[in-house]
Protein backbone atom coordinates (compact mmCIF):
# COMPACT_ATOMS: atom_id res chain seq x y z
CA UNK A 1 0.00 0.00 0.00
CA UNK A 2 2.66 2.49 1.21
CA UNK A 3 4.51 2.00 -2.42
CA UNK A 4 0.91 2.98 -4.30
CA UNK A 5 0.95 5.90 -1.85
CA UNK A 6 4.51 6.91 -3.22
CA UNK A 7 3.80 6.32 -6.51
CA UNK A 8 0.38 8.68 -6.30
CA UNK A 9 2.16 11.39 -4.48
CA UNK A 10 5.39 11.19 -7.12
CA UNK A 11 2.77 11.46 -9.99
CA UNK A 12 0.29 14.53 -8.62
CA UNK A 13 3.85 16.14 -8.05
CA UNK A 14 5.03 15.79 -11.61
CA UNK A 15 1.84 17.11 -12.76
CA UNK A 16 1.41 20.26 -10.75
CA UNK A 17 5.09 21.31 -11.73
CA UNK A 18 3.89 20.48 -15.63
CA UNK A 19 1.35 22.27 -15.22
CA UNK A 20 2.92 25.10 -13.47
CA UNK A 21 5.46 25.31 -16.01
CA UNK A 22 3.11 25.07 -18.79
CA UNK A 23 0.78 28.31 -17.02
CA UNK A 24 4.20 30.32 -17.03
CA UNK A 25 5.12 29.42 -20.66
CA UNK A 26 1.62 30.42 -21.22
CA UNK A 27 1.73 34.01 -19.73
CA UNK A 28 5.69 34.74 -21.06
CA UNK A 29 3.50 34.07 -24.55
CA UNK A 30 0.96 36.84 -23.63
CA UNK A 31 2.85 39.44 -22.47
CA UNK A 32 5.28 39.08 -25.64
CA UNK A 33 1.70 38.98 -27.80
CA UNK A 34 0.40 42.06 -25.79
CA UNK A 35 3.44 43.52 -26.51
CA UNK A 36 3.24 43.44 -30.41
CA UNK A 37 -0.57 43.90 -30.68
CA UNK A 38 -0.01 47.21 -28.44
CA UNK A 39 2.02 48.35 -31.62
CA UNK A 40 0.01 46.45 -34.35
CA UNK A 41 -3.30 47.78 -32.60
CA UNK A 42 -2.60 51.15 -31.28
CA UNK A 43 -3.39 49.69 -27.91
CA UNK A 44 -1.07 51.36 -25.60
CA UNK A 45 -2.55 50.03 -22.52
CA UNK A 46 -1.54 46.60 -23.60
CA UNK A 47 2.64 48.22 -22.62
CA UNK A 48 1.20 48.72 -19.12
CA UNK A 49 0.05 44.98 -18.90
CA UNK A 50 2.63 43.37 -20.78
CA UNK A 51 5.98 45.96 -20.03
CA UNK A 52 8.06 46.07 -16.73
CA UNK A 53 8.32 50.19 -15.78
CA UNK A 54 12.04 49.45 -15.72
CA UNK A 55 12.03 48.73 -19.14
CA UNK A 56 15.94 48.45 -21.12
CA UNK A 57 15.51 48.50 -25.08
CA UNK A 58 18.02 48.79 -27.33
CA UNK A 59 18.23 48.59 -30.91
CA UNK A 60 20.16 48.57 -34.23
CA UNK A 61 17.54 49.97 -37.42
CA UNK A 62 19.29 49.36 -41.43
CA UNK A 63 19.34 52.73 -42.94
CA UNK A 64 19.15 51.74 -46.86
CA UNK A 65 20.40 55.12 -47.48
CA UNK A 66 23.63 54.99 -46.00
CA UNK A 67 23.68 51.32 -46.61
CA UNK A 68 24.25 51.01 -42.73
CA UNK A 69 22.93 50.28 -39.59
CA UNK A 70 22.41 52.85 -36.91
CA UNK A 71 23.52 51.38 -33.56
CA UNK A 72 22.12 51.55 -30.04
CA UNK A 73 19.15 52.86 -30.50
CA UNK A 74 18.04 53.38 -26.78
CA UNK A 75 13.78 53.32 -25.85
CA UNK A 76 12.45 53.81 -22.66
CA UNK A 77 9.12 52.67 -21.00
CA UNK A 78 7.42 55.58 -21.88
CA UNK A 79 9.07 56.36 -25.55
CA UNK A 80 7.48 52.47 -25.59
CA UNK A 81 4.08 53.13 -24.28
CA UNK A 82 3.51 56.32 -26.73
CA UNK A 83 5.27 54.58 -29.29
CA UNK A 84 2.56 52.24 -29.01
CA UNK A 85 -0.29 54.68 -28.85
CA UNK A 86 1.40 56.54 -32.63
CA UNK A 87 3.69 53.76 -34.60
CA UNK A 88 0.64 52.64 -36.15
CA UNK A 89 -2.23 55.07 -35.77
CA UNK A 90 -2.54 55.38 -39.51
CA UNK A 91 -2.94 51.41 -39.85
CA UNK A 92 -0.40 51.53 -43.01
CA UNK A 93 2.45 49.91 -40.97
CA UNK A 94 1.27 46.56 -41.27
CA UNK A 95 -0.92 43.98 -43.44
CA UNK A 96 -2.74 40.83 -43.18
CA UNK A 97 0.87 38.79 -43.86
CA UNK A 98 3.01 40.66 -40.86
CA UNK A 99 4.40 38.03 -39.29
CA UNK A 100 4.08 37.80 -35.19
CA UNK A 101 6.38 34.75 -34.57
CA UNK A 102 7.04 34.02 -31.15
CA UNK A 103 9.49 31.49 -30.04
CA UNK A 104 9.88 30.84 -26.58
CA UNK A 105 13.65 29.80 -25.85
CA UNK A 106 13.64 29.10 -21.64
CA UNK A 107 10.92 29.58 -19.24
CA UNK A 108 12.38 29.31 -15.41
CA UNK A 109 10.35 30.11 -11.87
CA UNK A 110 11.54 33.66 -12.12
CA UNK A 111 13.30 34.28 -15.96
CA UNK A 112 12.58 34.01 -19.35
CA UNK A 113 13.72 33.99 -22.68
CA UNK A 114 12.17 34.57 -25.98
CA UNK A 115 12.01 35.61 -29.53
CA UNK A 116 9.50 37.91 -31.37
CA UNK A 117 9.47 38.29 -35.58
CA UNK A 118 7.00 40.82 -36.01
CA UNK A 119 7.46 44.10 -39.39
CA UNK A 120 9.86 45.90 -37.57
CA UNK A 121 12.67 43.28 -37.55
CA UNK A 122 13.24 41.17 -34.23
CA UNK A 123 12.79 41.15 -30.75
CA UNK A 124 14.95 39.44 -28.08
CA UNK A 125 12.89 39.54 -24.46
CA UNK A 126 14.48 38.79 -21.21
CA UNK A 127 11.56 38.62 -19.16
CA UNK A 128 10.96 38.24 -15.27
CA UNK A 129 8.29 37.17 -12.83
CA UNK A 130 7.18 40.39 -10.61
CA UNK A 131 4.73 39.79 -7.84
CA UNK A 132 3.23 37.16 -9.35
CA UNK A 133 3.38 38.39 -13.44
CA UNK A 134 5.41 38.18 -15.78
CA UNK A 135 7.13 41.36 -17.14
CA UNK A 136 9.09 41.98 -20.26
CA UNK A 137 12.72 43.77 -18.60
CA UNK A 138 15.00 44.01 -21.59
CA UNK A 139 14.78 44.19 -25.33
CA UNK A 140 17.41 43.95 -27.69
CA UNK A 141 16.05 44.19 -31.49
CA UNK A 142 17.45 44.80 -34.88
CA UNK A 143 15.60 45.70 -38.68
CA UNK A 144 14.64 42.80 -41.04
CA UNK A 145 18.45 41.62 -41.13
CA UNK A 146 20.56 42.04 -44.24
CA UNK A 147 21.67 38.57 -45.73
Amino acid sequence: MKKHTFIYIVFIALFSFSTVAQDDKAQVTSAIQDYVNALYEVKPELIEKSVDTTLRKIGYWYDSESNDYKDNLPMTYEQLYNLAGSWNKNGDRITADSPKEIVIYEVNDKTAMAKLTAEWGIDLFHLGKVKGQWKIMNIIWQSPPKL
